[in-house]
């Protein structure tokens, strides 16, 4: 059967070095014992060395023509084939595995990866670990600690939740087409919190404000949805001076309880 044709349209960079796709595979091994979903898995370059390792394995491709050829090569004859047709941010994580926890992993598309680390945020309860390679600029943001410029948005409400590993650095002539940019392989480990000790949809959105005006004060940033009053208060706290870069996750939720506090300040004034 020939080959899959590489779709610009569903960011497809098909990696060719076995050795790479090895060591990716490689990385599940960190949480065993549980099944394992691959998203995206194209000709199967990785999807060979999941396959072989002793637990559940499914695979999630949107592709038509990369389903067609793993049905055709890599699982012809596989008993109860494991792909499932479909685009992954619809999914429904919890009919994967009967609502078992699993290890999610893949190559991912570079344009919708940040969409896949927040659905699995959605899911953490599901997803103790998350491995795979994406686009070396996304992965040191989310790897990146206060104080550093590339500490952002993804690193918070990530480094909230999971443990992050940078593994190593991939180069883009090892995929088909070469991508402009480096390639990253991470690990994100669940940590041991459970509730972060303030309200958690606040907690996004006071982060996300905070740094998409980055170059700013807190007490200028967080001005567009605070009222005179409320904003008096971030004023007269610690945090007024202060850039979002410079804040550690403890930290963003303690700004986070102070501005619910004075938001509430506000609405019984």
């Amino acid at each position: 059967m020939k080959q899959v044709r590489p779709k610009k349209n569903l960011g497809q960079h098909f990696l060719t070095d076995l050795s790479i796709a090895k060591r990716i595979a490689d990385t599940v091994d960190a949480c065993p014992d549980i099944p394992v979903l691959e998203v995206g898995p194209g000709m199967g370059v990785m999807t060979q060395y999941l396959v072989t390792k002793p637990r559940p394995f499914k695979v999630v491709e949107i592709d038509r023509e990369s389903v067609a050829y793993l049905k055709e090569t890599l699982f012809r004859g596989y008993e109860g084939t494991p792909i499932i047709e479909g685009d992954f941010l619809r999914m429904d994580l919890r009919e994967v595995f009967g609502g078992q926890q699993f290890v999610l992993t893949g190559n991912y598309p570079y344009d919708i990866s940040s969409q896949i680390f927040f659905k699995m945020l959605d899911n953490r309860d599901l997803i103790p670990c998350c491995t795979g390679m994406i686009q070396h600029e996304v992965a040191v943001r989310m790897a990146s600690q206060p104080g550093n410029k590339q500490y952002g948005i993804l690193s918070v409400l990530i480094q909230a939740w999971y443990d992050v590993e940078y593994l190593f650095t991939v180069e883009p002539g090892v995929f088909n087409p070469p991508p402009k940019v480096q390639s990253a392989v991470i690990r994100m480990t669940r940590n041991k919190v459970q509730k972060l000790g303030c309200d958690e949809e606040l907690f996004k959105r006071v982060v996300k404000t905070a740094f998409n005006q980055r170059r700013k004060m807190l007490r200028v940033s967080l001005r567009q949805f605070l009222s005179t009053e409320a904003i008096q208060m971030i004023a007269d706290s610690e945090f007024a001076t202060l850039r979002p870069e410079q804040l550690s996750i403890p930290q963003f939720v303690e700004l986070t309880n102070l501005v619910e506090k004075s938001l509430c300040a506000n609405t019984t004034a």
